[in-house]
């Protein structure tokens, strides 16, 4: 691609992780990270709506020149787009090739973005996120079952019989359906030694460890001391 510099809004722990990987993947540490306090309702702040009025995590800002700038807002577009971008790097089938590899690789990235995104989200949401009085356990239960019954078994299938989550090889799709399967993992689905095993080799990947570093302060629950970001959370 053109020349272009990168600068990346992210909070540890969350959808960010993706899009700081997989840049770690493609340009080592050349990007700029400004981390974004969701627990502080720093989203919110009049500056990062203006940018993003979507008030989510990530956004990436594209700078091609000085007088050219464009805010991303969407993970797995942002996946798609940079995976694109560095053909070199191999972390996507061409995006010109009329193939079943190419079809397998797009539908993974976005069934793991929109598909297991949806349900590992509504389970967070209703047992650590909304004000306990908007908490619906069913919906919760809801989703567990239906991730561990529905997901949990097409993946399984694939993870056995090839590393990565589209064959042999590590692609940019991994990145969402890595983070997914350590987002479960930490939600007590996703504990066949099969997701363990993936989990292990994304782990030994460098771009991987640099881009869970800041993760280790994370808490699921809210803590008590910053419950306002509930009141202002619009699911």
């Amino acid at each position: 691609m053109q020349a272009a510099t990168f600068k990346l809004y992210h909070c540890p722990a969350t959808r960010s992780v993706r899009v700081k990987w997989l840049l770690g993947e493609l340009i080592g540490d050349q990007f700029e990270v400004e981390i974004v306090s969701l627990y502080d309702n720093q989203h919110f702040h009049p500056d990062y709506l203006r940018k993003n009025p979507n008030h989510n995590v990530p956004m990436l800002r594209i700078t091609m020149r000085p007088d050219e700038t464009m805010y991303m807002v969407e993970s797995a577009a942002m996946i798609s787009f940079l995976a694109d971008a560095f053909p070199e790097k191999c972390l996507a089938p061409p995006a010109g090739d009329l193939t079943f590899r190419r079809a397998d690789y797009l539908q993974m990235l976005h069934f793991a973005a929109s598909h297991m995104d949806m349900m590992l989200w509504q389970i967070r949401c209703h047992e650590h996120i909304l004000p306990i009085s908007e908490r619906d356990p069913r919906t919760s239960q809801r989703y567990r079952r239906k991730f561990t019954t529905e997901v949990e078994p097409q993946l399984k299938d694939r993870l056995r019989a090839s590393p990565f989550a589209c064959g042999a090889d590590f692609t940019a799709a991994d990145c969402v359906v890595g983070h997914n399967v350590v987002w479960a993992r930490a939600y007590g689905m996703c504990t066949d030694d099969v997701f363990r095993r993936y989990h292990d080799r994304l782990a030994t990947r460098p771009a991987f460890q640099r881009a869970y570093a800041d993760a280790v302060g994370f808490t699921k629950e809210i803590p008590a001391d910053k419950q306002a970001c509930v009141e202002s959370f619009t699911g």
